[in-house]
């Protein structure tokens, strides 16, 4: 995944930055601190916080094999005990846990000799020297913790994605076809069409954000390994005209400002709405783009050159 730079006067500011260039939501950045803002002495000269940031890859969770969980390392079943186990072991200290015999009855059951006091049964005897646990020497099973994980590509990821989305489109009793369309090796994206569809878009594009969330994880829970580019779900096109609908009306935003020179303040978006903004106001000239406020308040303000 490809990194980005990004400064702030604080860390917050310049994470919030990095946001905003790559048009995801704070659950899906990776963030390392580069530096951290400082002042010289006297406050004269300040440095700006310096952060690097990239989508997040996707890692599943390991699957365990069944066949490893059994208790102890006999299998939990109970062992048939002999002569040569009914015999006490040399001292209770030195004793491992199963060499003491768990079903004895009478006086004195379940406590250990004292180490200075021999049994009877071990007087004129040479003690035996306890044996190790035994362990068990098998190759552990590909596919756990500690295996490298492979990467899964998009074309790995598709059919999946379209099974999940499919049923999902079944669920809702909706009428429309689902195909799988890609322009690089970076992008996936499912796509919904239909008549009727506003159910699965929601108010904003809420529902169809929840669906693309699902559909992601969906896919990382049928693949063990990490998922390399970005999948994304629409329905009946509707972030291609989510998109030109943005751009038209950062556009007039912009206009408004050169004419006024008074910055605009935006109303709060997603951080990918947020981005769409950014680059359509950054290629007007005249005007440029800041982000400001807090998590759901965050929003683009428009400003004069």
């Amino acid at each position: 995944m490809q990194w980005v730079v990004t400064t702030g006067r604080t860390v917050d500011e310049a994470r919030q930055r990095a946001l905003d260039a790559l048009g995801i939501d704070d659950g899906d950045l990776e963030v390392e601190v580069l530096a951290e803002p400082s002042s010289s002495l006297f406050g004269l000269r300040r440095t700006d916080a310096r952060v690097r940031a990239r989508v997040r890859p996707t890692r599943p969770r390991p699957k365990l094999d069944r066949r490893n969980r059994r208790k102890g390392t006999n299998g939990g079943g109970r062992r048939r005990r002999t002569k040569k186990d009914q015999d006490p072991a040399p001292t209770a200290a030195s004793a491992p846990a199963e060499a003491q015999p768990a079903d004895v009855d009478g006086p004195g059951a379940g406590q250990a000799p004292a180490p200075d006091a021999p049994t009877p049964a071990s007087r004129g005897r040479r003690a035996r020297r306890p044996q190790p646990p035994e362990t068990d020497h098998r190759e552990p099973p590909t596919g756990t913790t500690g295996d490298t994980m492979s990467d899964i590509t998009l074309d790995e990821q598709e059919p999946s994605a379209l099974g999940f989305v499919q049923g999902l489109v079944d669920a809702f009793g909706a009428d429309a076809d689902v195909q799988a369309t890609s322009d690089d090796d970076e992008h996936l994206e499912i796509a919904v069409t239909g008549d009727d569809l506003g159910l699965l878009v929601g108010p904003r594009g809420a529902t169809l954000n929840a669906i693309q969330e699902l559909t992601r994880t969906a896919v990382a829970q049928q693949h063990s390994g990490r998922l390399q580019g970005r999948l994304r779900v629409d329905v009946a096109g509707y972030r291609a005209r989510r998109k030109e609908a943005l751009e038209r009306f950062a556009a007039q935003q912009a206009d408004r400002v050169k004419e006024t020179g008074t910055p605009v303040a935006l109303e709060p978006m997603s951080p990918p709405d947020r981005k769409i903004v950014h680059d359509a106001v950054n290629d007007i000239e005249g005007v440029h783009t800041t982000s400001e406020g807090e998590d759901r308040r965050r929003h683009v303000v428009i400003l004069p050159d």
